[in-house]
């Protein structure tokens, strides 16, 4: 899971389209994700780990996710930001566990099972107080990924989430690919 954290780390763009079973109207939209990998002497993860009744000394790091729509200010929210933790299986490191400190579908403390399969794809299941969700999510690219994510409460299936990822590129990443452009141009 680090090493999908890893790389995921930076801003990405989403375009998403949600499709609910029940009364609402489906809804698409555009904002950003944004990925920053934690050690695992970070102080987040020991907090987490605590709260979750978990020995810190299992856990090998984590990522943070804050996720902004485009046209909001750039402010942090704490209602828009998690904490993963990644406690990986000792007999199979294609599994383990992810302790949040907020849920996506509910926000509450909560504790995820993950698994990759061998295309990559991981899958996420978590069970919440009300509901269950599963996320699955792949890389088409480097800079392009794909998210798939299903939310079902005691009735069954109630919304189905597709979102597309696309890495956006520092201005530093940016000036650099211009100058490599420049260069293979005969400088001019």
């Amino acid at each position: 899971m680090m090493n999908f954290f890893r790389k995921s780390q930076g801003t990405w763009y989403t375009q998403r389209s949600v499709h609910h079973f029940d009364c609402s109207d489906d809804e698409s939209g555009e904002s950003n994700l944004i990925v920053r990998v934690v050690d695992a002497d970070d102080p987040s993860v020991s907090k987490i780990c605590h709260q979750q009744d978990v020995n810190p000394a299992v856990a090998v790091g984590g990522a943070s996710f804050s996720w902004r729509a485009n046209l909001m200010d750039w402010s942090d929210d704490e209602s828009n930001a998690a904490i993963l933790v990644d406690i990986p299986n000792e007999s199979d490191p294609q599994r383990g566990k992810l302790i949040r400190d907020r849920g996506y579908v509910e926000s509450i403390p909560v504790v995820s099972h993950y698994w990759f399969a061998e295309d990559g794809v991981v899958t996420i299941d978590t069970d919440y107080d009300c509901n269950r969700g599963q996320e699955r999510c792949w890389f088409i690219t480097d800079d392009f990924r794909v998210r798939v994510s299903t939310v079902r409460t005691a009735g069954g299936v109630n919304l189905m989430t597709y979102c597309s990822e696309f890495r956006c590129t520092s201005e530093d990443e940016l000036m650099q690919a211009i100058e490599r452009n420049r260069q293979r141009a005969g400088g001019k």
